[in-house]
């Protein structure tokens, strides 16, 4: 997800989510009518400080100068009260937007292709998420505000200074352009400088992520300096970033203070002038000091926001990105849809695939099985020879390049996603476990399963034993990734997950591994009345968990070489004999 090298302007980089602001059009209408309101009410201000200094001050009338001030204190809490609808319809706007953004994103996301992580780390896409919507969200809800406003101040005080004095205004005026452009030219240098600054600050957050999740690793191979130095390194990159990027705004701060206050100055010193002279009253002069002032206010104001806005356009430009990310692995235009009451028999037809990564290099050359329904097939083989990239491409996170796999003789990328997957369970080697409860855990793959089917589901997966003696039983909290559990709870818990869900087609890789002889001899017998008159494909390593699978079918670099049952592959097969002499201690052929 690079960016490229031409890049369009910050507004028109945040133009691009500008829809998001579509639904709140009656909360923009306020806003900017407050907006609109209080910057009219500080322009007003000017002229009641003419009126005080000409009819107040230099008349010695107690009764103006009360009147002046009465009606200076009145515009104050009109003021007040318009900054008040502003703030707080903005800062809704700029909140309520951005959650918006956040859940169109993250549903995005959630719906992209496995294979799609591969490429883009799940650090970087949760920095996208997260901190470069607060940076939108300040942006929505403060600096887009804070622009408008001192824009209509900006010009609304120069019309009013060319109305209050020509000549005075022409030296402000004059100075414009030495101030404009300087903004221009550093903001775009600050633009760039934003979006490496986010990137910077999503390596420490990925880095962040991966050592916490892991800290048990990092701990046993006593790697906490050299993770503290790592993180050391990705965080003073940030701030080296940062640093430029502030650096260059500073200088864009200081060079309109600079200009602006230096213009100011000249007008003193002619308007002090015009004033001993006659020329203008004390009330003009200190009327146009105040516009140029606020002037001055609007312009640093907006220079200042226009690097905001500079970091903005980087960050819109990341969740754009992946907005715009495609998903591969799509449903069909017109799906076709399972035989009702389909049983669940597997075909597989010259299967043949390669990882978008390494398209040179086949995972799977050329595979053919049908597995009748009800019947179960055990893949072994070496590590790397395609035993889970089969299960990838049956539960199709991925596409073949040549062949398919059909489910009751529909090939599985007619149907859709959801009505492929309804239908097919997993226990992975490695279980997912999610922060929350036992209970939220096991219905995963059911959400409105009773309180009963859960508890029947853990007592068949042989885990009610441990979770009854869980603090808070079946609401027992699990931590991230279920932590607070040993491999072989989290392994039992994954096991009644996939008995809740009653699948048709069940995919069980290494469901036993992480247990020991007790619990795998406990789940052995649960795994064999949840596979019964159900598809159920196999990966095993250990051969003593598969010798009664009806077919075992042997994998090597990506080949299915052979095919049959434990006995006639041990006549037949040189390398599953060989698997089997190193496991069982038997002869070579039997």
């Amino acid at each position: 997800m690079s960016s490229s090298d031409v890049q369009p302007s910050a507004l028109a980089r945040l133009l691009q989510v500008s829809h998001f602001l579509k639904p709140y059009k009656l909360q923009i209408v306020g806003a900017l009518i407050a907006l609109i309101f209080t910057a009219g009410i500080m322009l007003s201000i000017g002229q009641g400080v003419r009126f005080m200094v000409d009819q107040g001050l230099a008349t010695a009338s107690m009764d103006s100068l009360g009147n002046t001030v009465g009606g200076f204190i009145g515009l104050t809490l009109a003021l007040a009260v318009g900054t008040f609808l502003r703030f707080y319809l903005v800062s809704w706007i700029g909140e309520r937007v951005v959650t918006d953004i956040r859940e169109v994103v993250f549903s995005h996301v959630i719906d992209l292709h496995p294979g799609f992580f591969e490429t883009n780390l799940s650090g970087e896409i949760q920095s996208r998420i997260t901190t470069d919507t607060t940076l939108l969200q300040s942006v929505l809800g403060s600096s887009i505000s804070i622009a408008l406003r001192n824009i209509i101040m900006l010009f609304g005080g120069s019309t009013l200074m060319l109305i209050t004095n020509i000549k005075l205004s022409i030296i402000i005026l004059a100075s414009l352009p030495f101030i404009v452009f300087p903004i221009l030219l550093i903001g775009r240098r600050v633009r760039n400088l934003s979006r490496q600054s986010q990137d910077r600050i999503a390596d420490v957050g990925t880095y962040v992520g991966e050592s916490l999740l892991n800290i048990k690793t990092v701990h046993a191979f006593n790697h906490q300096q050299l993770a503290k130095e790592r993180f050391d390194g990705y965080a003073e990159q940030a701030f080296e970033t940062a640093v430029t990027r502030i650096r260059y705004r500073s200088v864009l701060i200081a060079l309109a203070i600079t200009l602006v206050l230096g213009a100011i100055g000249a007008m003193f010193w002619v308007g002090g002038q015009d004033v001993i002279n006659g020329t203008i009253s004390e009330g003009d002069l200190a009327a146009f000091v105040f516009y140029a002032i606020l002037v001055a206010m609007s312009l640093g104001a907006i220079s200042e926001v226009y690097g905001e806005l500079q970091r903005a356009g980087g960050a819109t430009d990341r969740l754009v990105e992946l907005l715009n990310a495609k998903s591969l692995i799509i449903d069909p235009e017109t799906p076709a849809h399972l035989p009702d009451n389909h049983l669940g028999e597997v075909e597989v037809k010259s299967l043949t695939f390669s990882y978008p990564s390494r398209p040179d290099h086949p995972a799977l050359k050329s595979i053919s099985l049908k597995l009748e329904a009800g019947k179960t097939v055990a893949f072994v083989g070496p590590s790397g020879a395609g035993k889970t990239t089969f299960f990838d491409l049956l539960l199709r996170f991925y596409d073949p390049q040549e062949g398919g796999i059909y489910i009751d003789g529909v090939n599985i990328r007619d149907i859709t996603l959801e009505e492929l997957r309804r239908d097919i369970a997993v226990v992975p080697q490695l279980p997912a476990l999610f922060t929350g409860t036992v209970k939220e855990n096991i219905c995963y793959g059911k959400p409105d399963a009773s309180f009963d089917e859960i508890k029947a589901a853990a007592k068949a997966a042989y885990a009610e034993e441990f979770i009854d003696r869980l603090p808070e039983g079946y609401d027992s909290d699990l931590g991230e990734a279920g932590v607070r559990l040993s491999g072989g709870q989290r392994q039992r818990i994954a096991i009644a997950r996939a008995i809740l869900k009653n699948p048709k087609i069940l995919l069980l890789d290494e469901a036993t591994s992480a247990l020991d002889a007790e619990s795998e001899n406990m789940v052995q017998k649960a795994l064999e009345a949840l596979t019964e008159k159900r598809t159920t494909f196999v990966i095993a390593h250990r051969l003593s968990t598969v010798i009664d699978a009806d077919q075992i079918a042997v994998f090597d670099q990506g080949q299915l070489v052979e095919l049959g049952n434990h006995k006639e592959l041990m006549s037949s097969s040189e390398l599953y004999s060989r698997l089997a002499a190193l496991q069982f201690k038997e002869p070579l052929s039997n």
